[in-house]
C-alpha cells in the first residue's frame, strides 16, 4: 500500500492548489479525481466562460454598436462554433497546465473514484480498471458540488439543460428560458443575447443577483433591456414541460399565471455538495442538513486527520476562495503559523455586461448590522477612461462606518471592475481608512480612477461628483 503524508480527494482549484503547497512544504503527496484535473471551474466553468463572453462581447459590439465606432459592413455572419472551439482550447491548455505543476511538484496523480476507509485509508476504483488502497496521514476532501436538480426539471442535455450542457453547446438556440438569476443564469444570458439569442430570465427573489446589492441588479436589469434581455423577478416557476419545437415554462408572478415558450431552458437555480458515496458517513464525518462537510476556521472536520476546503464545505462556492481554504489547510497540516479567512471580505464577481464585483457589507447589509454607514459613490458616466471605451455605464459605491472610516465593503458595477476590486480588498484588510484610500494618487485616464474617486466622496471630498 502506498503511504503518503496527504491526499487530496478532488483536483479543483481547491484540490490541486492544496495539493501543490503541501508539496511545496516538504510533504509526499498524492491528488485523487475521478474525472479531470482543475475540476469544474478550469473544464466547465470558470474559465471556458469567460472566453464564450469575451467572444460575445465582441459579437454584441459588431451586432448593435459597430456604428459608434464608424465600422459598417453587410451580411454578418457569427459563427458560434467558433468561439466554442476556442473555449476548449483555453480550458485544455490549463488543465495542461495543471498536469504539468503536478509534475513539476512531484505530486502523484491518481486517475478514479475514492472513497474512504476510515480516517486513513482511501480506497480508489481506478479509471483504467481495478482498485488502489492508499494510506495518508493527512486527507484533503475537495470534491465540489453539482448543480441542483428540481424534481420536474430534469435536465434531458437537449431541450432542458443545466451549466454544464450550456457550457458545451456547440450552436446556439433562437431562444432560451433561464430559471435562476444568480452568476451563472446572468452570465449565460450575456454570452447568449451577445449572439441575439431571445432571452428571459426568472427569479423567484425580488431581483437578479439576490446575493448583492439592489442598487447593482437594477443597473444590470437595466443593460439587460437594452440588449433585449427580458427579466422576470419575483416571479416562481411553476412547471416545465418539453414539446416538439422546445420547452414550455409555466410562471406565476405580478400578472399571475402565464406560460412562456423556448427553444431551450436553463436551469440555474444553485448547488449541492458532491458528499455522497465516499465514505463520509462511514468514517464519521459530519454534514449539516444540505449534505455540505462542516469545518473549523482551520479547515478541519470533527474526525482528526481529515479536512476539507471549497464548494463541499458550503463556505462560499467559489474557486478563489476554494484556493484560499487549500492553502491554509496545506500550511496548518505541515506545522506553519494559522491564518484564517474572513468569508465575508472575500470578493465575488459577477461576468456580465457590465461586470458585477463586490466584497464585505451591502449598504443595507451594514445598517442592519448596527453600523452608523457612510457612502461614497462616483459613476462611471463621468469618468473619461469608461468613456473612451464607450463603457459608461456602472458604478463605484464603497460603504464605509461614519465613525471610524473603517471600510465595511463595496460594491463595483461597470467595465472590467473585477479587476479593480482587490485594491479596496486589500485596503480593507490591511485596515486602511477611507482617506487614505482616497489619498493614494491614481493614473489618469484609468477606470481605477473611480475608486478614488467614491473613496474621495465618502470622505466627503469629492471632485468629480
Amino acid at each position: 500500500m502506498k503511504q503518503f503524508d496527504v491526499v487530496v480527494i478532488g483536483a479543483g482549484p481547491g484540490g490541486y492548489v492544496a495539493a501543490i503547497k503541501a508539496a511545496q512544504l516538504g510533504l509526499k503527496t498524492a491528488i485523487i479525481d475521478r474525472q479531470w484535473l482543475g475540476g469544474v471551474c478550469l473544464n466547465e466553468g470558470c474559465i471556458p466562460s469567460k472566453a464564450l463572453l469575451h467572444n460575445a462581447e465582441i459579437a454584441y459590439t459588431l451586432r448593435a454598436e459597430a456604428k459608434t465606432y464608424g465600422v459598417s459592413f453587410d451580411n454578418l455572419e457569427l459563427d458560434y462554433s467558433v468561439a466554442f472551439k476556442r473555449s476548449r482550447q483555453v480550458s485544455q491548455r490549463l488543465t495542461k497546465g495543471v498536469a504539468f505543476l503536478m509534475k513539476k511538484n512531484n505530486i502523484e496523480v491518481i486517475e478514479g473514484s475514492a472513497s474512504l476507509m476510515g480516517s486513513r485509508i482511501i480506497k480508489v476504483a481506478l479509471k483504467a480498471g481495478g482498485e488502489e488502497e492508499v494510506e495518508a496521514k493527512d486527507i484533503i476532501l475537495s470534491t465540489g458540488a453539482h448543480a441542483t436538480v428540481v424534481p420536474g426539471m430534469e435536465p434531458d442535455g437537449e431541450k432542458v439543460i443545466d451549466f454544464s450542457h450550456a457550457i458545451m453547446l456547440e450552436k446556439l438556440p433562437k431562444s432560451a428560458i433561464i430559471i435562476g438569476g444568480g452568476a451563472i443564469g446572468v452570465e449565460f444570458a450575456t454570452i447568449w443575447s451577445g449572439y441575439g439569442v431571445e432571452v428571459t430570465i426568472i427569479e423567484m427573489l425580488p431581483h437578479i443577483l439576490p446575493n448583492e446589492d439592489e442598487e447593482a441588479a437594477a443597473e444590470l436589469v437595466k443593460t439587460f433591456k437594452k440588449r433585449g434581455v427580458k427579466v422576470l423577478a419575483g416571479t416562481k416557476v411553476k412547471s416545465v414541460s418539453k414539446t416538439d419545437s422546445g420547452t414550455t415554462v409555466a410562471i406565476e408572478g405580478e400578472k399571475g399565471e402565464e406560460s412562456l415558450e423556448a427553444e431551450i431552458t436553463l436551469v440555474a437555480v444553485g448547488f449541492k455538495p458532491n458528499s455522497k458515496g465516499i465514505g463520509l458517513e462511514e468514517a464519521g464525518v459530519e454534514l449539516d442538513q444540505r449534505g455540505f462537510v462542516q469545518i473549523d476556521d482551520r479547515m478541519a472536520t470533527n474526525v482528526p486527520g481529515i479536512w476539507a476546503v471549497g464548494d463541499v464545505t458550503g463556505k462560499l462556492l467559489l474557486a478563489h476562495a476554494a484556493s484560499a481554504q487549500g492553502m491554509i489547510c496545506a500550511e496548518i497540516i505541515a506545522g506553519l503559523e494559522e491564518r484564517t479567512l474572513d468569508y465575508r471580505m472575500i470578493p465575488r464577481a459577477t461576468f456580465s455586461d457590465p461586470q458585477v464585483a463586490s466584497f464585505g457589507y451591502t449598504e443595507t447589509q451594514a445598517k442592519e448590522a448596527g453600523f452608523e454607514v457612510k457612502v461614497g459613490r462616483f459613476n462611471f458616466i463621468a469618468n473619461g477612461k469608461a468613456l473612451g471605451l464607450g463603457k459608461g455605464t456602472g458604478f463605484a459605491k464603497v460603504i464605509t462606518d461614519a465613525k471610524y472610516g473603517e471600510l465595511l465593503g463595496a460594491t463595483l458595477v461597470g467595465p472590467e471592475v473585477s479587476e479593480l476590486l482587490p485594491e479596496l480588498v486589500l485596503a480593507q484588510s490591511n485596515e486602511l481608512t477611507i482617506e487614505e484610500i482616497a489619498h493614494a494618487v491614481h493614473i489618469h485616464p484609468t477606470l481605477s480612477e473611480a475608486i478614488m474617486e467614491a473613496a474621495e466622496a465618502a470622505a466627503g471630498q469629492a471632485i468629480h461628483s
